[in-house]
């Protein structure tokens, strides 16, 4: 009969058996360990691609970049001649990349030399201006109708001779390619025995053409058998920015530059030669406007993209110029009184139109300029100031306003006193749509700088695919259009007597009405 146990009392052979139990499952947790550390687990595999991706994605790889090679374990010691000359060709190399970028032609050119090949440009830009933020493609916003309810006799007679100025009619403007690029700065030359329009392009080209050409053949269906000529030369690395005729010789043209520059060119010579620049070609300061007093042939006024306006002699040496700091924004336009040159109006990315007077400059280094008699605030950004001879100012605006400020009164300025906030005041402001967007230069009033009649009046291009043409009291004296202009004018200009009108736009193409 088995020995009955007490509850809770364990056998010696049992005790041994649960020790042993207990000892083994130690070493294989040990085992399991080791085994963790010494082989590397494997990746869960992927499930097998379905019907729909039998091809796996291709995985992008980063683009290749550089590797810079270690003088050290290239086993090239610090005083080695071959890491020296190493560490020259760098050095060489990346500053010949960076005068690269900020290359302007500083060298005197024969136009001979630089003209560009081929007298057909290339088609050029898309038009794209009816993309554009509230432009309507040829739809008008003056009219006959406007015209035939003017009852001011004199006013509608001025309406009516504006008018009835033609665009012209031997070539379209379509074949009138005068830049290969965008044009960003017209100047009619100031001769009165035909129409000679210069246009700059935003690469440096300068394109010529003369409007007193023999007319084209025709062939039997009437259409043009040849191309007008333009000669085109090359003149700066970067966007030409102004024109600007010598009153004293008439072979000689200015133009300024984003590259930095000023050149002049001479007609009658067939040269092209740099009068302002940058002593150290590093330095960047793109010219944005020019201007010349017609009193005073040797003196250059220009602006900059940083908000200075300086003065140089062209008599004097390179260096000579004298810049002042008129604004911590952009001055992306401005002018002087064709009459009383002293007196200066600037527009600003600050917003705001500035009269100066250049009679009084004060302050000494950076702090000196000349005095500032009054200014004026739009809601945004103004893009040009330009004066009129009888001392009208017109501006325009991206707030959509074109406005006219009436500085008429030649005592003030006799005196020079400063403008009261009434005086800077606009006198009038004509609605009209400013938004250029990025396919199209900035529109800019221009005035007619010395009328043959008298009447003081100015053009501004239309998003509309027109030029629009306004009296000094505001109203609108004209809308000038035509067949085969598809892109806006956007740069306009009067000649400078004549009643001529000219304007270019983002292709390259010239309309001109007479």
């Amino acid at each position: 009969m088995p020995v009955k146990k007490e509850p809770g009392s364990v056998s010696a052979f049992e005790r041994k058996r649960l020790d042993n139990i207990a000892s083994n499952l130690s070493l294989l947790t040990e085992a399991a360990e080791v085994a963790k550390k010494v082989i590397v687990e494997k990746p869960a595999t992927r499930p097998a691609p379905s019907k729909r991706s039998s091809r796996p994605r291709p995985v992008k790889k980063p683009a290749p970049r550089p590797v810079r090679q270690s003088s050290r374990l290239a086993g090239l010691e610090a005083d080695n001649e071959t890491l020296k000359r190493k560490l020259e060709v760098e050095a060489e190399s990346q500053a010949e990349e960076a005068r690269t970028r900020k290359l302007r032609v500083s060298d005197d050119l024969k136009l001979g030399d630089i003209a560009v090949a081929g007298k057909k440009w290339a088609a050029g830009l898309n038009s794209l201006q009816g993309l554009v933020r509230g432009a309507q493609p040829g739809v008008r916003t003056f009219t006959e109708d406007d015209i035939k309810e003017t009852t001011d006799k004199s006013l509608k007679e001025l309406r009516e001779r504006m008018g009835g100025l033609k665009l012209y009619e031997h070539w379209t403007p379509n074949d009138i390619k005068i830049t290969p690029q965008r044009i960003y700065s017209l100047g009619l030359h100031p001769t009165e025995d035909k129409a000679v329009i210069f246009a700059g392009d935003k690469e440096g080209n300068v394109g010529i053409f003369d409007a007193s050409q023999t007319p084209p053949e025709l062939d039997d269906d009437d259409n043009v058998m040849s191309d007008p000529e333009i000669s085109a030369f090359k003149t700066h690395s970067r966007t030409i920015t102004s024109f600007i005729f010598s009153p004293a010789d008439s072979n000689a043209v200015y133009t300024s530059s984003y590259d930095s520059s000023v050149r002049k060119m001479d007609l009658a010579k067939g040269t092209s030669v740099q009068v302002l620049a940058p002593s150290d070609i590093d330095t960047d300061m793109p010219i944005s406007a020019m201007d010349m007093a017609h009193s005073d042939p040797h003196t250059l006024y220009f602006s900059t993209l940083d908000g200075g306006v300086g003065r140089y002699d062209v008599r004097r040496a390179p260096g000579s110029e004298e810049i002042w700091a008129l604004s911590e924004s952009k001055i992306g336009g401005f002018s002087l009184h064709p009459l009383q040159p002293h007196l200066l109006a600037t527009a600003s990315l600050d917003r705001s139109m500035k009269i100066w007077d250049l009679r009084k400059i004060s302050g000494a280094g950076d702090l000196r300029h000349p005095a500032l008699l009054g200014e004026h605030e739009s809601r945004l950004s103004v893009s040009h100031a330009s004066w009129s001879a009888a001392g009208h100012v017109a501006t325009s605006s991206y707030d959509d306003t074109v406005k006219i400020y009436d500085f008429t009164d030649a005592s003030t300025w006799l005196a020079g006193h400063d403008l009261s906030a009434g005086a800077m005041e606009p006198r009038h402001t004509v609605r009209h749509n400013n938004q250029t967007g990025r396919w199209v230069t900035i529109l800019k009033p221009q005035w007619q700088r010395m009328p043959n009649d008298g009447i003081q009046k100015f053009v501004i291009a239309n998003m509309n695919r027109f030029v629009d043409v306004f009296a000094s009291d505001g109203s609108q004296l004209a809308q000038l259009d035509g067949d085969g202009i598809t892109a806006v004018p956007a740069v306009a200009h009067f000649h400078p007597t004549m009643d001529w009108v000219a304007g270019g736009s983002g292709s390259g193409k010239l309309c001109l009405w007479q």
